[in-house]
């Protein structure tokens, strides 16, 4: 029974082809892009935007043989400064969907319960369902292959400052004065060596002339 629903923009038909080794037809297509298509959180191909697909279908003894490429338009964040990054993107990719009653070799598969294909060799192998055939794992594959894995909005970029998160690019010149963590406690100190020596001293000529006003009041009450 075929799963595949041929509304699908991903799901292709190839009852047009035939099954004559040799036969060769192209499809033009474009479409919104599905969920998945590029690392997550990272980059990839935005949901929902345009996406152009050109493929060759050829038939060939064991099935059919998909070659095409797919431009689209990808988005993503600078790993180093965290600023939007954006770029065109255009990729091939090759895939072979075997007839479903056919092995690797072109040879007829009998069902059989003793000789069904490991669970390994299924993922490794894309099948046609009746004459249908979903692209949508092939293209995943090679659009997340195709995209860098960090990300940078230019080549040369300085990311952010680690003191206040500033963008080091639009300011080269940007930098924090170091201090000497032996003298971070004297931080809050204002007084210069000199400060504090005349502080003491007004303290001193302070004290003096209260010493001599307590000395006056004192000997005007004994008159």
């Amino acid at each position: 029974m075929n799963r595949l629903d041929h509304r699908d923009p991903l799901v292709f038909d190839t009852h047009e082809l035939g099954r004559r080794p040799g036969s060769m037809r192209t499809v033009e297509r474009t479409l919104q892009a599905p969920e998945g298509l590029g690392i997550v959180d990272v980059i990839g191909v935005p949901v929902g935007s345009e996406m152009a697909l050109e493929l060759r279908l050829e038939s060939v003894v064991e099935g059919v043989l998909v070659t095409g490429t797919a431009e689209a338009q990808v988005t993503g964040e600078c790993v180093r400064c965290l600023e939007p990054v954006e770029d065109d993107l255009d990729v091939e990719f090759q895939e072979l969907f075997y007839y479903p009653e056919t092995d690797e070799r072109g040879r007829s598969r009998k069902p059989s319960s003793e000789d069904e294909a490991s669970e390994e060799d299924e993922e490794e192998t894309y099948r046609l369902e009746g004459d249908f055939f979903d692209l949508e794992p092939v293209l995943r594959d090679a659009v997340v292959l195709a995209l860098p894995l960090q990300p940078v909005c230019q080549e040369d970029c300085l990311g952010l400052c680690s003191e206040c998160g500033a963008r080091l690019s639009d300011d080269p010149d940007h930098h924090h004065d170091a201090v000497d963590p032996r003298w971070a406690a004297l931080q809050g100190l204002s007084a210069t060596p000199g400060d504090e020596a005349r502080g003491r001293a007004a303290d001193r000529r302070s004290g003096t002339e209260n010493s001599d006003t307590r000395e006056g009041l004192a000997e005007n009450q004994e008159k």
